[in-house]
Formats: C-alpha cells, structure tokens, sequence
C-alpha cells in the first residue's frame, strides 16, 4: 500500500486503484491530536461505521467496497473505500443545542445563522435539526462555522441544497435508530465527494458515519436541559483537556490512564446499545 496522507486519526493508503482507510486509536479534541491513544478506538470506530453504513445505504450511496478484502495487518480498523474527489465543507447536522452551537446562540440568537427560538439553553432540543455546515481547515486549525450562504458560493446553489438535505435525512434516519435504543444523537458530521472517476456524479458519503468522535450522543433517560449531558462520545476527554488550562494548539497534553479508561468504555458502550452486538 501507499501512503497518501495522515489525517488526525486516520491514515488514507492507495491499494489497486481503491483508498484504503485505515482508522487508529489516536485521538483529537479542538483539531488537535493528543499524545496518548485510546486502546481499541480505531478498531470500534471502524465496526461501527460500517454498521452505519449499512442501515443508510438507501439514503445516500457511500464509499465502502470491502472490509475484508484489506491488508491482514490492519484487519478490523480498515475499509477499502472508493476514490472521491472531497468537498471542501463539513456537513453538521443539529438536533440539540450544545457545543459551538450554543455559543453562538448565545452570541447571536443563530447558529450558522439559521435563526433559532428565544429562551432555549444547553441541551434544548430544537423545533426541527438544522443544517450547520463548517469549513475544513488545515491540521492544527480549528474548523469554521458557516452559512448555508456560504455552501452556496462555494460549491453553487444545486451541489449546497443536496449537501442540506442528505445530512438532515441520515441524521434523522440515525437519530430514529439510536433513540430506539434509548440514545440521543445531539449533532453529527458529515464529509461528501463525488467519484474520482466522475466528478460531475452523484454526491457519495465518505469518510466515518455517526462514530463516537464525529457524533455526540446522549443516554435518553438521563437528558435534562439546562445542564451538561453525559455523552458516550470524546467528550469526557475534552472536558478534561478543557480543564488544565491547556490553550487548544499544540502539542496537547498527555491523558492520564483513568480518562484513557473511562473514554475507552464508553466508546465500547456506545458501540454495544446501537449494533446489539457484544464487543469482545
């Protein structure tokens, strides 16, 4: 395989024509990849976008070929993908406000300036999800939040009202299968491209879908808006970046093995109560 480039947590490999995505137990918070790894991540990531992939095929095409047909070394963490020509936007889908969403309620009374209704606080759920895109930026920068606006000077009118409205279908298609489970999906991201071969093609999903590093996810019987939710997602390890006064750029701290611990079972629980199935 040849290397082509090393994302935050992943590394993008060429193999007979096909990319091959191989997912690592790295893990970053605010763009900023951390020194210690999270045992088994990349391997839960992986099994858990394929299940994804699965159950939303029908809504948009994706990029998966195989997740057998890889290299023996790194079986289990890898997909052969497609090739994509990528599109220079995040796709965010909200159906809660938390995050830089609130923040820029807060400010603004908007986010990615779809207005939003007075009086709402952290963990309110919105009249209806809304599309939040953001730019992508460098390794080590932080992602921009943008207009719908903006979508449409970027890659025209027809191409940013697709991108609209297959996030907000597969984030309601995965919002119903996870609340099945009794799990919220607060807000979830999105990467798009069209094929290398066609660039002129249909819009294909890539990259990860609904993983516990692109989604926040929420116990549905423990939501309580106007506070913090406990998540199943990274964010037990932002709040303890958050919280040693670290300035988010790098290079970021070390994760003490208590938060390596408790990140690590969450993932796992999250990947268990969505698929049903054990994780060993």
């Amino acid at each position: 395989m040849e290397l082509l480039h090393t994302g935050k947590v992943r590394e993008i490999y060429l193999d007979r024509g096909d990319i091959v995505l191989v997912a690592s137990d790295r893990v970053s918070v605010y763009d900023v990849v951390l020194p210690t790894p999270i045992p088994d991540k990349g391997a839960l990531l992986t099994q858990l976008s394929l299940w994804w992939f699965g159950k939303t095929g029908d809504v948009v095409a994706n990029h998966v070929i195989s997740a057998d047909d890889v290299p023996e070394e790194v079986a289990g963490r890898a997909i052969r993908c497609r090739r994509l020509e990528m599109l220079p936007v995040e796709c965010v889908a909200r159906g809660y406000l938390t995050g830089s969403g609130l923040k820029d309620y807060q400010r603004t009374g908007s986010v990615s300036g779809v207005r939003l209704p007075d009086g709402l606080v952290e963990g309110s759920k919105l009249p209806e999800p809304i599309f939040t895109p953001s730019s992508k930026a460098p390794a080590g920068q932080h992602d921009e939040a943008i207009t719908f606006d903006d979508v449409v000077a970027l890659l025209g009118a027809d191409t940013a009202a697709q991108l609209r409205e297959a996030t907000l279908e597969l984030y309601r298609r995965g919002a119903s299968l996870a609340a099945s489970n009794g799990i919220l999906m607060a807000d979830t991201k999105f990467e798009f491209g069209r094929p290398s071969d066609d660039p002129d093609g249909s819009l294909v999903l890539g990259d990860e879908i609904f993983t516990s590093d692109s989604s926040r996810y929420w116990p549905a019987d423990e939501w309580e808006p106007g506070r913090p939710q406990r998540s199943f997602d990274k964010q037990i390890v932002r709040d303890w970046a958050s919280g040693t006064g670290w300035d988010k750029t790098a290079p970021g701290p070390a994760i003490p093995a208590g938060i390596v611990q408790l990140a690590r079972d969450r993932y796992i629980e999250l990947y268990q109560r969505i698929t049903g199935q054990h994780w060993d």
